[in-house]
């Protein structure tokens, strides 16, 4: 096959400064839904500025860019050979409410800034680069997450056109809204073979790093997740009126429920977490008997086993809790992923790029976090790189990372890739 050519291109050199700084710069309105902080949910008005804005920034690394059929970016600069497979660098754009400017985002723009890396000395691969940002990680708009790396890795379990968001607008009319064709949602499955690996940069969001005083880890597993949705429905009542031993109060039985879900998670091996992180109450009045509560489950471990039997525990518990108060139960399953192990292979070159930038033995760890690359794993090996954030804060304005790390992630991804091409 005839090569590409291999002309460099004019841009400034790599640098974590600038990828500090684009993140900084997409914290706020355009890019941002809030004009007092950062919200970017899927779809949205900011949503759309920031992909508009990363697209020119892919442009300007070399990159061909598109917005596939599901509203991601994905930006792509080939190998030596027109259309050979690719090495997938990708993270999330969407945020939480509220949120920090580094979580998903930085993975994007270091993506962006490997491929200006290589684009600017006019060096390919036999494999293409592409960056890929994915649109809906978080589940900040539609109740259900990682709908967008779930399409283009081909696992549609919870994917349904009809739900919808807390206006009322529904998956399909956001899509149509967007200017996507619904018709050709399947077109931006990858199929099989055209993706060699995907590998995702991303902040710790957790302490370890800083504790240990490193920049960067590897990731070698990502924790398997349950959440669920709980409802308890008892009897409202005016609370001056209402005897104590009569009452069906739906939120004393979901602050017991709460205590519990604490309590096994607290009992069980250091992997587990199991956090209730939100809680709505019914009617919400100071003098009536709360009679309807809300409230989510999230349960987290290491591996799923571990995980299975502290929510089979935490359930059992409030069914005993909510027979006992005469409460009616309702529990929804909403969020079911399995633990997912970083390919091994693909783990050794990256513990390897760290070894050579930062001239020390890599820390290897467990995200407690869920990230797209465990989606992936469904479609191709994948690595992770943890990036050191500031007291482990994140989903938080608070969020921090400094320059100096992120130019250590940098100089590792970089090397990353030319290990990946020695070894693949």
């Amino acid at each position: 096959m005839v090569g590409l050519d291999m002309q460099p291109i004019t841009v400034p050199p790599p640098s974590g400064q600038r990828v500090h700084a684009r993140c900084d710069l997409l914290g706020h309105a355009p890019y941002s839904d809030d004009a007092q902080g950062l919200f970017r949910p899927y779809l949205g008005a900011g949503y759309r500025a920031t992909l508009d804005r990363i697209a020119a920034w892919m442009s300007d690394a070399g990159m061909s860019v598109r917005v596939d059929a599901i509203g991601n970016v994905v930006g792509r600069y080939e190998g030596i050979a027109p259309d050979a497979p690719s090495l997938l660098i990708g993270s999330h754009v969407d945020s939480v409410r509220h949120g920090g400017r580094y979580d998903g985002m930085l993975g994007v723009i270091l993506g962006i800034e490997v491929v200006a890396a290589f684009a600017r000395v006019g060096r390919r691969f036999p494999f293409a680069l592409e960056v890929i940002g994915f649109g809906d990680e978080e589940g900040s708009r539609f109740p259900a997450a990682m709908l967008t790396s779930r399409t283009v890795a081909g696992v549609r379990e919870g994917f349904d056109l009809s739900m919808v968001d807390g206006d009322g607008i529904s998956l399909a009319a956001a899509l149509a809204e967007f200017g996507l064709d619904l018709a050709a949602i399947d077109d931006a499955r990858i199929a099989p073979g055209r993706v060699l690996a995907y590998v995702e940069a991303h902040i710790e969001q957790g302490p370890v790093l800083e504790a240990e005083g490193r920049a960067v880890g590897v990731v070698s597993a990502i924790a398997a997740q349950h959440r669920y949705r709980v409802t308890m429905q008892g009897m409202a009542g005016h609370a001056g009126t209402m005897a104590m031993h009569l009452r069906r109060d739906a939120l004393a039985a979901a602050a017991e429920a709460i205590g519990t879900v604490e309590r096994i998670g607290r009992a069980g091996p250091a992997d587990l977490v199991a956090t209730v992180g939100r809680l709505e109450v019914l009617p919400g009045a100071a003098n009536v008997v709360p009679g309807d509560v809300m409230f989510t489950i999230d349960v987290r471990a290491g591996t799923n086993a571990v995980r299975d039997a502290a929510a089979g525990e935490i359930l059992s518990e409030i069914r005993d809790i909510a027979a006992r108060r005469d409460i009616v139960l309702g529990v929804a399953l909403q969020h079911d992923l399995d633990a997912t192990p970083c390919d091994a292979h693909l783990t050794e070159l990256m513990e390897q790029a760290v070894v050579d930038v930062t001239g020390a033995p890599a820390r290897v760890l467990v995200s407690g976090a869920g990230h797209d690359a465990m989606v992936m794993a469904h479609l191709v090996p994948v690595s992770m790189l943890f990036i050191r954030c500031e007291k482990g804060i994140s989903h938080n304005p608070a969020e921090a990372v400094s320059t100096a790390d992120v130019e250590v992630a940098l100089r590792t991804l970089t090397d990353f890739v030319c290990l990946f091409e020695r070894r693949c």
